[in-house]
């Protein structure tokens, strides 16, 4: 298991809330002056392991590393690597990390980016893991609301869709949580609220939030909308999917019920959540938002490679040989070689990789 001191980032919460506050700072600068930064990162490497699709945070961290002035090596089909061979994680970031300065990983497990970053021999910055956590959109996110809001505190933000599943939900969630007087309305169907470890996150935080199931009755007293999509590719069955599908749509009526200063953001890719008959709204943001996110992964990269971050330990807990992740989800039920760790809590065991809880015996 690696002891390295680097500053992994698997969950926003492995840092500080200066260094987010830094991170988002110095993006602000990145975008205003992009000139200074040309070169910064000459002769580094970024490794980008997709084994899940996406168009925006592959490319906009791509295109993070070329501003830059740095080069880029990875996949973003997994059938075209040695993963399609069999190969696990754990030697796949050992190899692909002796190539490179710093690795961006998605992937379909939840967990698997920490799993990663035991062996790698550089930093992981975790992507996305499933529907657990995503923590760059997460600085997006913080970005976007600081840039256009000029403050992260003092917010009603709702929250719409699919947020059993939205790692991106999840992550901001815990992030705006650590900053003053906000409260939260989460908007969704029974079947897909926030889990619960979330809302404790979001109690233990002190935060106020309420849940509905209504976005009419929601939109008025928001701040900032965060939508997002039904995620097809978390359900079982395409029979649960069509049943949540079509549930909520933000369209132009629902927007005439908003403050006139409410944002909308959505981490994207829209499908029939938010009509496109909205884009042309000035409170519509999510495009926008995309593009902050380049700049954002810059500050990162930047950050990671550069400054001395002071991260919170990568594992907390211990190792319990003979217990298993309840999640089917884990990365640890997956990958044989894993070590099984958990954190005590209270007689309450969770998971290292993605949060799990379960009894302990």
């Amino acid at each position: 298991m690696s002891n390295c001191s680097f500053p992994h980032l698997i969950d926003l919460n492995n840092y500080p809330v200066s260094a987010w506050d830094r991170i988002t700072d110095l993006a602000i600068d990145i975008k205003r002056n992009p000139r200074i930064y040309i070169g910064a990162c000459s002769g580094r490497i970024m490794a980008t392991l997709f084994y899940e699709p996406s168009t925006r945070t592959q490319m906009s961290f791509q295109a993070a590393m070329l501003r830059l002035g740095g080069g880029i090596i990875g996949f973003d089909n997994p059938n075209n690597s040695s993963v399609a061979k069999g190969e696990s994680i754990k030697d796949t970031a050992k190899i692909v990390s002796s190539y490179s300065d710093i690795v961006v990983m998605r992937h379909f497990l939840e967990g698997a980016s920490k799993a990663a970053a035991l062996t790698s021999d550089c930093p992981i910055v975790n992507a996305g893991d499933g529907g657990h956590l995503h923590p760059t959109q997460t600085l997006t996110d913080l970005l976007t609301l600081k840039a256009e809001k000029g403050t992260l505190s003092g917010l009603t933000v709702g929250f719409c869709g699919d947020l059993k599943n939205g790692r991106t939900v999840h992550s901001l969630l815990k992030a705006l949580s650590c900053y003053e007087n906000n409260k939260f309305v989460f908007i969704s169907t029974e079947e897909l609220k926030v889990p619960d470890y979330i809302k404790d996150i979001v109690r233990a935080a002190g935060k106020r939030y309420s849940e509905i199931n209504n976005l009419e009755d929601a939109i008025p007293e928001l701040d900032m909308l965060y939508m997002t999509r039904i995620q097809q590719e978390r359900f079982s069955s395409a029979e649960e999917y069509q049943k949540q599908k079509h549930v909520f749509c933000l369209d132009e009526k629902k927007m005439q019920l908003a403050k006139k200063d409410m944002i909308v953001m959505h981490p994207l890719p829209r499908v029939d959540e938010i009509a496109v008959s909205v884009d042309g709204d000035p409170r519509a943001l999510y495009f926008k938002q995309a593009n902050y996110g380049m700049y954002v992964r810059m500050s990162l990269v930047l950050s990671v490679l550069y400054e001395n971050i002071d991260a919170k330990p990568l594992i907390v807990g211990r190792e319990y040989p003979n217990v298993c992740c309840r999640n089917p989800k884990c990365i640890s039920n997956h990958e044989t070689s894993l070590p099984h760790i958990f954190r005590e809590n209270n007689g309450v065991l969770e998971c290292e990789y993605c949060d799990g809880r379960q009894i302990s015996n």
